[in-house]
C-alpha cells in the first residue's frame, strides 16, 4: 500500500499548529492542514504490512490496541498516494460515520500499532483522515442521502452524544424512523459542550447534524427524558429505545472544607465557558480570568480543563495527576500499545509557554481545601501518593506523610473522572446498572434487562473515547436492527 519502501524515503511530518503563545489568545481551532502534496507524502510511508495491526483493534490483557472502528487505513492511505481522494473518502466512510470528528479529537490508537513505528515513527494516520473528510466537504461529496425506502419502524435514541449520532445515523441509512432526545439545547453531546472549541470547532459537530437531520433523522432538544418525558411513554410510542446518555455523574473528592464556594466540576466549567464562547451567555461565575486555578485530574478532561483556563485569563494554573510522571523514552516493548512516556498535550504547552512550567504535580492529590470567611476556597493542601496492588490485585494509594503542600486556589476544577450513568435515567426505564454505575448488558451486547431497550457509548462502556463511542453505536445500531426486522445486513 503507498509506495513500496516510501517508508525508507520520507519522514514523518505532522499538521503543523499555531504557536502556544499566539493560539491562547482564542478559542479556534489551532492545527492546521497539511497541503495536499504533503498529504501525499504521508500516505506513501504506509507499509504493505502482512497484517495492518493499525486497523485490528484487539484486547491485549487490559488494553487495546488499533483502530476500534476497523479503518481500513492502508487502503485509504494508498488512495491518498494514488491521487484518487473521493475513493479515499469511500474507503473511510466505510466503517467511520464521523470521520470529522475522530480526525480531530482521536488519540491515534491506530497510530500506536503501525509497524512502521517499531523501528521509526509511525505513519500520520490521524492526520490523514483528517485530510480526507475534510476534502470530501470541501468539494462537495458528503451531501444528504436520506434512504429510499422506510421500514416502518420507529426507534427514540436518548442523548445526542458521539454514540447516539453513530446509532441514529445507521439505523436512519437502514430505513427506520429515528427520532435523537438530547436534554441540551443543541445536539452533540459531549461534542458540543464537553470537548472545548480548540479542539472541536462546534461549527463541526453543526454541520454533522444538520445533514443527518437533512437525510430523515429528528432531533428534539431540551428534552430530558425521565425527567421532563416519561420513559414509559417512549417504550410504549416507539419500536426500541436506545440508551446513549452517557456516563455523566462526576467523581468528587471527599475532603475536608469540600462544602466551599468556587469548586465546580469539569464538565459544567466546559459547558458554561462553551456557551460564553457561542454568545449564548454573557458572564459566568465559573470565568478563570485573573484566578489561581487549580485542576484535579491528569486525563484530557483535564487538560481540556487547562487549556480553558488559560484562554481565559488566570493568574495560575495547577493540575494535579494521581500518576507518577513517566519516563522520557519509549521501548519498543511497548508495541503494539501506547507507550507510558511522558507527555505534553496541548494545554500543558500552553501553560509551559505562559508560565514556565509544566503545570502538573504528579502522583499527587488533595488534602485539604481551605476557605476564607466567606465561604470560598482561598487555598488547597496537596499530598504525594504512591499507587500500588495488593496480594489480592486490588489497587491501592497510600499518601507520604510529610509531603504536604499548600497551594493559592480560588477556583478549583474538578477533572477526576466519572461514576457512570445518571441514576433517574437508569430507574425510569427500570434498568439494571453494572456495579461501576453503567448501564448492565450481555458480553459484548447491547440489550438490556428490559425489552426492547438497549444501551451503548459511556452510558454502557464506561466513560471512554469518542471513536470507542462510535463504534459501541454502530454494533448497537446492528443488534437493534435484528431485533426490529429479525434479520441485519448492516
Amino acid at each position: 500500500m503507498g509506495k513500496p519502501m516510501g517508508f525508507l524515503e520520507y519522514e514523518r511530518k505532522t499538521r503543523p499548529e499555531i504557536s502556544p503563545e499566539k493560539r491562547i489568545e482564542n478559542f479556534e481551532e489551532f492545527h492546521l492542514a497539511l497541503d495536499k502534496e504533503e498529504c501525499r507524502i504521508q500516505a506513501a510511508r504506509c507499509m504493505d504490512c502482512g497484517i495492518p495491526f493499525c486497523q485490528s483493534g484487539v484486547k491485549y490483557g487490559t488494553a487495546f490496541s488499533g483502530c476500534p472502528l476497523h479503518n481500513l487505513i492502508p487502503e485509504y492511505n494508498d488512495e491518498i498516494f494514488q491521487g484518487n481522494w473521493k475513493q479515499a473518502a469511500a474507503r473511510l466512510l466505510k466503517t467511520n460515520n464521523f470521520p470529522e470528528f475522530t480526525g480531530r479529537v482521536c488519540p491515534a490508537l491506530c497510530e500506536n500499532a503501525c509497524v512502521c513505528g517499531i523501528n521509526d515513527t509511525p505513519v500520520t494516520t490521524h492526520d490523514n483522515e483528517y485530510a480526507i473528510i475534510e476534502e470530501a466537504f470541501a468539494n462537495g461529496w458528503i451531501t444528504p442521502e436520506p434512504p429510499e425506502i422506510r421500514s416502518g419502524k420507529r426507534v427514540a435514541v436518548v442523548g445526542s452524544g458521539p454514540a447516539g449520532l453513530a446509532v441514529a445515523d445507521c439505523l436512519n441509512k437502514r430505513g427506520h424512523s429515528v427520532t435523537v432526545f438530547e436534554k441540551a439545547d443543541r445536539p452533540g453531546g459531549l461534542l458540543m459542550y464537553g470537548i472545548p472549541g480548540m479542539k472541536l470547532d462546534k461549527s463541526v459537530v453543526q454541520r454533522r447534524t444538520d445533514l443527518m437531520e437533512a437525510e430523515g433523522v429528528e432531533f428534539l432538544l431540551n428534552a430530558d427524558v425521565g425527567k421532563d418525558l416519561s420513559a414509559g411513554n417512549l417504550v410504549d410510542e416507539y419500536d426500541a429505545v436506545v440508551l446513549c446518555c452517557g456516563s455523566r455523574i462526576p467523581r468528587d473528592v471527599e475532603v475536608p472544607g469540600r462544602d466551599a464556594k468556587g469548586i465546580v466540576y469539569a464538565v459544567d466549567y466546559l459547558t458554561e465557558s462553551t456557551k460564553s464562547v457561542l454568545g449564548m451567555i454573557r458572564e459566568t461565575s465559573m470565568n478563570a480570568k485573573g484566578r489561581d486555578v487549580v485542576v484535579v485530574g491528569g486525563g484530557d478532561t483535564g487538560n481540556d480543563c487547562v487549556g480553558t483556563a488559560i484562554r481565559q485569563g488566570c493568574k495560575s494554573i495547577v493540575q494535579l495527576d494521581r500518576n507518577p510522571k513517566g519516563p522520557e523514552q519509549s521501548s519498543a516493548s511497548s508495541w503494539p500499545l501506547k507507550d507510558r512516556i511522558y507527555r505534553r498535550d496541548y494545554g500543558q504547552e500552553e501553560a509551559m509557554a505562559l508560565f514556565g512550567a509544566d503545570p502538573r504535580m504528579f502522583s499527587s492529590t488533595v488534602k485539604e481545601i481551605r476557605k476564607d470567611e466567606e465561604g470560598n476556597v482561598r487555598e488547597i493542601v496537596t499530598i504525594q501518593i504512591v499507587k500500588s496492588t495488593d496480594k489480592n490485585g486490588r489497587r491501592t494509594i497510600t499518601e507520604i506523610q510529610g509531603s504536604e503542600e499548600t497551594i493559592p486556589c480560588d477556583l478549583l476544577i474538578l477533572a477526576a473522572g466519572f461514576a457512570g450513568c445518571e441514576d433517574y435515567v437508569a430507574d425510569s426505564f427500570g434498568v439494571t446498572r453494572a456495579g461501576n454505575g453503567t448501564l448492565k448488558t450481555g458480553e459484548g451486547q447491547y440489550a438490556t434487562n428490559v425489552p426492547g431497550v438497549f444501551a451503548a457509548g459511556d452510558a454502557r462502556r464506561g466513560s471512554s473515547l469518542v471513536v470507542w463511542a462510535i463504534a459501541e453505536g454502530r454494533a448497537c445500531a446492528k443488534e437493534v436492527d435484528l431485533f426490529l426486522m429479525e434479520y441485519t445486513n448492516m
